[in-house]
């Protein structure tokens, strides 16, 4: 695990000696000083708030500016992580009201929770010190359709589509074989976030978060009918 961190941090050493170290602007600004991260209960009030604003079509549209951009040339402080699914309906800053800088999202089809994704989560928080990981799964999921129809029919998927099929076979197994195959699929899609976030809380540098309490996870499915997020 520390030598997986050790060569994220080193891939990504740039992103994450910005904030302390002055790289030259074209302006000479100095690097700005890191603000004071909100709390977790705050942060999802926050993405809560940006939702109800996205989905009753009063977005403000925040830290979308020339000035923004300026601003995180030297730093970023994103206030929470989104493991979201790969799916072009549904885009995190979009959905939550939020603009740049705000938001460390990590997306793969049907959210999956493999090394790579674990990885990049324990950067955010070991690096950036994020207080907050949202699992977010939607409604119709592809990836979750396609997991649920080929272990019905006892196939495998084409090409590599397989091992997402993998992974998310077991929030499949979970729903059983009762219930109309939308229905399977809905509930799929609520298996599967929660599954992520067991597979989350076993990683060893999260769960030390969790048992400092320095991050919560929570989960959530986007409707694509209203743009709203049922929190689990």
């Amino acid at each position: 695990m520390k030598i997986r961190l050790l060569a994220l941090s080193c891939a990504l050493y740039p992103l994450a000696s910005c904030s302390t170290i002055h790289t030259g602007t074209a302006s000479g600004s100095a690097a700005q000083p890191a603000p004071q991260m909100p709390t977790a209960s705050e942060v999802i009030a926050r993405l809560k708030q940006g939702n109800r604003r996205f989905a009753t079509h009063h977005q403000k549209h925040p830290d979308q500016n020339g000035k923004r951009i300026h601003q995180l040339a030297t730093g970023q402080h994103p206030i929470a992580c989104i493991l979201a699914c790969a799916d072009s309906r549904v885009p995190p800053e979009i959905i939550f009201d939020q603009g740049l800088g705000d938001l460390f999202v990590v997306r793969e089809a049907g959210h999956v929770a493999d090394d790579a994704t674990q990885g990049s989560l324990e950067y955010a928080l070991e690096h950036l010190k994020t207080p907050v990981i949202v699992v977010l799964g939607h409604e119709s999921c592809g990836a979750v359709t396609a997991a649920l129809d080929v272990t019905d029919a006892h196939q495998r998927a084409e090409g590599e589509v397989q091992k997402l099929v993998e992974d998310i076979r077991p929030a499949i197994l979970k729903v059983g074989k009762h219930g109309s195959h939308d229905d399977r699929v809905a509930r799929g899609v609520t298996e599967n976030v929660k599954l992520a976030i067991r597979q989350l809380n076993r990683d060893p540098m999260i769960t030390e978060a969790l048992k400092k309490g320095t991050v919560k996870i929570i989960g959530g499915v986007y409707d694509l009918h209203t743009g709203r997020i049922t929190w689990l």
